[in-house]
């Protein structure tokens, strides 16, 4: 980690220390610089997303709720073009105070007592990257091109369900892929 690259992680900071306990609210902006501090395969470009991070401060611990949304470009995997994509999403966690930095548990994160602010951007990193589809397909593919792609697709066991409209399942199968 050298400290340049820690510098700009910096700018995702929730200073929470001098804070009064209670609501308080950050804002990111964040674009295709902040993913670059991450070394990451990442199957878009051009992100233009805000980051809404409500804070409830309490003696002795935070409660955080970590909101994105925007838009980023996704290569479509049938047509190959791009196409804008809107992602939304959002991620609670709790932060405690301990001994050292623990992530080990689900929706929980332990930081050192002694630190003054919490480092989010990991946080935003995944919460956009779960906002990323498997399967992107651009809004500009027509039905008939998904039937033939259905068609060259390797099939899933069929499961019998009886009042199902096949627009439905359409959709569906579509929805599976993901």
């Amino acid at each position: 980690m050298h400290t340049h690259f820690m510098d700009k992680l910096k700018n995702y900071d929730v200073i929470f220390s001098g804070l009064k306990n209670g609501m308080h609210t950050f804002n990111f902006e964040i674009d295709q610089a902040f993913f670059k501090l991450f070394d990451t395969e990442q199957e878009f470009t051009n992100p233009k997303i805000s980051v809404h991070i409500s804070m409830d401060k309490h003696t002795t611990f935070l409660e955080l709720v970590i909101k994105i949304d925007g838009t980023v470009d996704l290569v479509c995997d049938i047509t190959a073009e791009d196409f804008e994509y809107s992602v939304e999403n959002q991620i609670d966690i709790l932060v405690k105070f301990g001994e050292e930095y623990d992530d080990s548990e689900e929706d929980v994160i332990t930081i050192p007592a002694k630190d003054h602010a919490f480092n989010a951007a990991q946080l935003i990193y995944e919460c956009v990257s779960l906002a990323i589809p498997m399967k992107k397909v651009s809004p500009n593919v027509s039905d008939e091109d998904l039937e033939i792609l259905e068609k060259f697709s390797p099939k899933e066991p069929e499961v019998e369900d009886h009042e199902s409209d096949p627009r439905w399942e359409a959709l569906k199968k579509l929805k599976d892929k993901n």
